[in-house]
């Protein structure tokens, strides 16, 4: 119940902003990040994250580098990202994140996205497999912050500025996390996206600089399938597809 709720307040509130989305991929549908679907009885598990959450305060800045996967497995809609992100786990009222995203055709696309607004496509950079990627969300206040992208292989750099946002932060989750993201109401067919590895991943918080060792890590289970699995070591998180 406690989902259902948050679902249709986010909708709802998603509506009611100016903006016209655009989808992550170009002409597929409306897509859209969701706070972490944690299953209360084993909260290492979740419908749609897998990853690392630092569970702290005063976070204002994640970042990670990874390398981007080859994924093929011939289905245009199945898909799977990559972000960096502040907030969206012990707090579900707002998301800053970044990063990119993975589908079967083989194609890529790099996004920026705070919820409970849909993400938006950032022109203009280029992406393919093997690249290496650092993504950071930087949040200067509650409502304002910075997505940047940066593509370590090529010297391309684009960054993405908020201001006076409609939700706010608690600033209080720090994460580097593989979803499996929405399309409309439904979560997109998860594709099988190899391994993910976030290197030199820290956050910045009311404690200092953390990395994700010690972090909550968890797998995504859908039904009785485990379909992911991730660990932490020093300033990394890897997560393997096992579905």
């Amino acid at each position: 119940m406690k989902y259902a709720l948050l679902t249709a307040a986010v909708a709802g509130l998603a509506a009611a902003l100016p903006q016209t989305p655009r989808a992550r991929g170009g002409a597929r549908g409306l897509h859209h990040s969701a706070p972490n679907r944690k299953n209360t009885t084993f909260p290492q598990y979740s419908s749609n994250w897998a990853g690392a959450v630092q569970i702290g305060t005063g976070f204002t800045v994640v970042t990670g580098t990874i390398t981007v996967p080859e994924v093929y497995d011939g289905n245009p809609n199945s898909a799977a990202s990559a972000w960096v992100g502040i907030d969206g786990d012990t707090c579900q009222s707002a998301i800053l994140q970044t990063g990119v995203s993975f589908y079967g055709d083989g194609s890529f696309d790099a996004w920026y996205e705070w919820i409970p607004d849909y993400s938006y496509s950032f022109s203009n950079f280029g992406i393919s497999a093997r690249d290496q990627i650092r993504m950071t969300v930087d949040a200067s206040s509650k409502t304002t912050g910075v997505a940047t992208l940066e593509n370590l292989s090529t010297g391309q750099k684009v960054t993405h500025s908020f201001k006076n946002t409609p939700s706010t932060l608690c600033e209080t989750n720090a994460e580097w996390i593989v979803e499996d993201f929405e399309e409309g109401s439904s979560l997109v067919p998860f594709a099988d996206f190899g391994t993910v590895t976030f290197t030199n991943a820290y956050a910045t918080g009311s404690k200092g600089k953390v990395t994700p060792s010690g972090s909550t890590t968890m797998d995504i289970k859908q039904g009785s399938k485990v379909l992911t699995n991730c660990s932490t070591s020093g300033a990394d998180i890897t997560c393997s597809y096992t579905g």
